[in-house]
């Protein structure tokens, strides 16, 4: 990682790849040097960050004031760092010593549910890095009116709060200063001269967890681990040394890889797509999946396993197309780095890290990339495996028609339609964030967003699944649309997932809304397209679908469109 030096010599090129970030920073502390690295750190991240340093110290009363800066401007997201030196002079002074983290979070609550209920911000929230000032020494864990422990308790209350919170992030300041050591962490020399308790060397990390919040804000995160296998997923080389002679166990250089797989297991049952690209003979690479009595990893677990001699480019291009995803949500770890760089020239938008030289190092480096920062987990990431390895499986069925027509027919797809409900909720918001190709206005939902909506007499929505010979897709597509007049309904936002294009799933949607807006009396559906680096396979959509257009907004006469052709039914069961 760079140095905070280093990082503020980025600046920002005359091109349009930047997004730009209108971010708030509040503070008991002064702000300026992490605002300087956040800056140049973004940059590096293609994010353009604007930050407005609040007053020091004035956290609540610029939450609290209608008339601050805070509260009349745009913000996309606010940082709130409270320091723990600060936290410390409060329970100096306090008598009540054994309440003070119940205290203290009732006041944290409050001005976070304040934020909720006046604005639409996403919060980024420090918590509490350690700090034991040794009243008792190491009795601190005993004792409840010691500073620790309650430091330590506030910390999980925050926790404990914020679970159900699908706009509040953690920054996990406490982590980070486990990685880096408690002398690396805080500079007293800065703390008396500029008024902040950070140091420098800790500012890089800090900023980096920062910038990958912000990024999953934007629904800008990974999805795919793609794996290279000799000397990556195991030591040695399989079709040299044979099944019995590569490094895979509980002994020596074995067990770091037997621990880096255990790593994959765990990002695959959080929803993380795991691949296999591999320059070896298929059957010999997967005899060891198969027979080794040391592998964690399972056939079961990949979604995509492509082992020939093929260039890696080109293999990993053609996962890309299996699973419809941008190369921007792709990771690809290979020891090798002549692969890494062909790979990394060739593929821009990928993630390829230059893994350490020795393996025993590979997960202390990756848990330090952070590689796959998330906001929202749900029960429908566990099947996502499944999900992609029947998707593969209607990819090779496809190469082998001529017909298009005839391949949809015999896919036999059926989609159930269904309104939101406290049931589809979670998956429903996850493909609002997930979905960055098919969306036509870019709009997000927190699962609070989408509970609102289904109370709301001028709003509904619709929710699609898809399912087929092979197996159901599950919730692929969301439709919200919000009453204009008693005649009008305006298309709020359309997302659907990337697994299904192409296989008349949009014709099939709009046909179930036309005979929705017919039996409702509604004679006009409206919408607009608001174009995104990402979203500009969807720009000609509502022209191909029998929309007028007027400006940049389309109209659709529901009594003047006849149903469009599709291979899908509906599915009444």
């Amino acid at each position: 990682m760079k140095s905070y030096r280093e990082i503020l010599k980025n600046k920002i090129i005359k091109t349009s790849i930047y997004d730009k970030l209108n971010v708030a920073l509040l503070s008991d502390q002064s702000t300026q040097f992490l605002s300087k690295v956040i800056h140049g750190l973004g940059i590096e991240n293609s994010l353009n960050i604007s930050i407005w340093e609040a007053p020091i110290n004035q956290i609540e009363q610029q939450i609290y004031n209608p008339g601050s800066k805070f509260n009349s401007e745009s913000f996309d997201s606010i940082l709130i760092f409270e320091s723990t030196h600060s936290l410390l002079k409060k329970f100096s002074l306090t008598q009540e010593k054994n309440d003070f983290a119940e205290i203290q979070i009732d006041r944290i609550k409050a001005y976070l549910n304040h934020i909720r209920d006046t604005s639409n911000k996403k919060v980024i929230l420090f918590n509490f890095y350690e700090l034991n000032d040794y009243v008792y020494g190491n009795f601190s864990s005993k004792v409840d009116q010691s500073f620790i422990f309650q430091l330590r308790k506030l910390n999980f209350l925050i926790s404990e709060f914020i679970l159900n919170n699908d706009k509040i992030s953690i920054l996990d300041i406490s982590t980070i200063q486990n990685k880096i050591g408690f002398d690396k962490m805080l500079d007293a020399s800065m703390y008396i001269n500029y008024g902040f308790i950070l140091s420098l060397d800790s500012l890089p990390p800090i900023a980096k967890n920062i910038i990958d919040l912000l990024l999953v804000h934007k629904s800008i995160f990974k999805k795919c681990l793609v794996l290279d296998l000799d000397n990556t997923l195991w030591g040695g080389i399989i079709g040299d040394d044979g099944i019995d002679k590569i490094q895979l166990g509980e002994l020596g250089i074995g067990k770091a890889f037997v621990d880096f797989q255990t790593w994959i297991m765990k990002l695959k049952e959080r929803g993380i797509i795991i691949c296999i690209c591999s320059k070896n003979s298929e059957d010999v690479a997967k005899n060891v999946f198969i027979n080794h009595p040391d592998m964690k990893l399972t056939l079961d677990d990949v979604s995509v396993f492509v082992a020939n001699w093929d260039s890696k480019v080109d293999n990993i291009k053609n996962i890309q197309k299996v699973l419809n995803i941008g190369f921007d949500s792709m990771v690809f770890l290979d020891d090798n780095p002549y692969e890494r760089d062909s790979v990394r020239n060739n593929i821009p938008d990928i993630t390829v890290p230059d893994l350490p030289l020795d393996p025993a190092n590979y997960l202390s480096f990756l848990y330090q990339e952070n590689l796959f920062e998330t906001i929202s987990v749900s029960d429908l990431d566990k099947n996502r495996t499944n999900l992609y390895q029947t998707e593969y499986e209607r990819v090779k069925l496809k190469s082998n028609f001529t017909d298009l027509a005839e391949y949809m027919l015999g896919l036999n797809m059926l989609s159930r339609v269904d309104k939101l409900s406290s049931f589809n909720i979670p998956r429903v918001s996850q493909l609002s964030h997930r979905s960055n190709q098919f969306n036509l206005r870019t709009v997000r939902y927190s699962e609070n967003d989408l509970a609102q909506i289904m109370k709301s007499e001028d709003e509904i929505g619709f929710v699609f699944d898809l399912k087929d010979k092979f197996g159901s897709h599950g919730i692929i597509s969301l439709i919200i649309l919000k009453k204009v007049s008693e005649s009008e309904v305006f298309i709020e936002n359309w997302a659907m997932s990337c697994r299904v294009l192409e296989r008349g799933m949009e014709q099939f949607i709009i046909n179930y809304l036309i005979e929705y807006c017919q039996q409702n009396e509604i004679l006009t559906i409206s919408s607009e397209y608001l174009e995104t680096k990402k979203n500009k396979i969807v720009s000609t959509l509502y022209n191909r679908l029998g929309f007028t257009q007027n400006k940049n907004k389309y109209y659709l006469k529901v009594g003047e469109q006849p149903n469009l052709e599709t291979k899908i039914s509906i599915n009444n069961e």
